[in-house]
């Protein structure tokens, strides 16, 4: 009997109970982050051959069990030119040099090229995990334009010539007037029209069009980094916010946002409503659990209208990262705090004329005030944010775009061209 006691105490439904969460939430952690098993294969060191050449842009049937590939719009385009940078290495393919040394080197630069494209294919066809589409796509588009430099250095006099002038709007956009590459670069373009390519303008051409991609990834990481440090003082704003919801919630009277009005009124003016008085005239003996979560809601509504009013300033972008999104969720929690903040300065006569409420109407009113009030201070963020885009595509020197006496900065396009992650 009491070995049964002891195998039936062991067997508790509380503790089958713990197992069977325990078990359930290691097994949604490994889907959120764990990586699918796969089998152990042998790496081999295979050189590129150019008769079991596929198509790397090609989706390969997905095996039973592991994830679907989620394509996204930056993918498709990133694999339409993957497409168009095969077919141009292709069409150099189909070239010979005269010269023995010279016709290795170019398959050497081929078979890089068809490595580059490989790792960028890889990097478009891999299932998405969570917080990896910003790697994919800076892996993606890093190979591309390693491979559009690349062809440059083997394409013919004819197309040398010929894209001469996009090489020069790429050193024009992203190199500020003074660089002394953009001013050669320059000088090489415009004498390339009249007298031809001239010994070492292809080198010259094709250290501009990697110093110019260099830049625009500059740019680009700049973006990326505002976008990271607007996202992370989100999420700790937001942990504020909630920490002093659950705070009001377990501690009311600690955080009273109560008011006894003064002419005789029967009830206290609470945030969540009227609470009958009891002959206590002490106001946080009626402050209640929702008080605190209830001004917050009525912050997020205040801030919800200032995000409105900004979405006719919101202009669409081709960079990455979603910085203008990541710019107007910051509104949200700070509309929260700010709400709190401000009632809270209310009910210590902090604001002069505003010692009283007499309803729970009019401190919810204040507290969608305040709310809207968190613009003062991230009317800044957003300013650095547009000011970070505009940055993307034009020269640091080059003057800001929208003031007097300027022309508008054409849209990127083309192989400089990045899109959302």
């Amino acid at each position: 009997m009491a070995d049964e006691k002891a195998f039936n105490s062991s067997r508790s439904p509380t503790k089958l109970r713990g197992n069977a969460i325990t078990f359930v939430f290691l097994w949604v952690t490994s889907l959120l982050f764990g990586r699918t098993a796969q089998p152990d294969e042998p790496k081999q060191d295979r050189s590129y051959e150019q008769t079991r050449r596929t198509n790397v842009v090609q989706l390969p049937k997905i095996p039973k069990g592991r994830s679907r590939v989620h394509r996204t719009a930056w993918r498709e385009r990133a694999a339409a030119r993957i497409l168009y940078l095969q077919q141009q290495a292709d069409r150099e393919r189909c070239r010979v040099a005269g010269d023995q040394a010279e016709q290795r080197q170019r398959e050497k630069t081929l078979e890089g090229i068809a490595r580059h494209l490989e790792e960028a294919g890889h990097a478009i066809r891999a299932p998405r995990r969570l917080f990896s589409g910003a790697a994919a796509l800076e892996r993606t588009w890093a190979n591309l334009r390693a491979t559009d430099v690349m062809l440059l250095g083997l394409c013919s006099q004819e197309d040398l010539i010929s894209r001469s002038t996009d090489v020069l709007g790429y050193v024009q956009q992203h190199l500020a007037p003074g660089n002394p590459l953009r001013v050669r670069a320059e000088a090489v373009a415009e004498h390339m029209e009249v007298k031809g390519p001239q010994p070492g303008d292809r080198g010259l051409l094709v250290l501009a069009l990697s110093a110019s991609y260099d830049a625009l990834d500059a740019e680009v990481r700049r973006v990326r980094s505002l976008s990271i440090i607007l996202r992370i003082a989100t999420f700790f704003v937001l942990l504020g916010a909630a920490g002093l919801a659950l705070w009001g919630w377990y501690c009311p009277r600690s955080l009273n946002l109560c008011f006894i009005p003064k002419g005789g009124e029967p009830n206290a003016a609470c945030p969540s409503g009227e609470v009958p008085l009891n002959g206590n005239h002490v106001p946080s003996h009626y402050a209640q659990h929702t008080d605190v979560l209830v001004t917050e809601a009525g912050g997020l509504a205040g801030a919800a209208l200032t995000v409105i009013a900004s979405l006719r300033r919101i202009q669409g972008t081709s960079t990455p990262y979603m910085l203008p999104l990541s710019a107007a969720l910051l509104k949200f929690p700070t509309g929260a705090l700010t709400a709190f903040i401000g009632v809270l300065l209310i009910r210590g006569a902090f604001i002069p004329g505003l010692s009283d409420l007499d309803s729970s109407a009019q401190i919810m009113a204040w507290a969608v005030i305040f709310g809207a009030a968190q613009h003062v201070v991230t009317r800044f963020v957003d300013a650095r944010a547009r000011e970070t885009l505009s940055d993307v595509g034009r020269a640091q020197t080059d003057p800001v775009p929208g003031t007097p006496g300027t022309e508008p900065v054409p849209a990127q396009t083309g192989k400089g061209r990045t899109d959302d992650a």
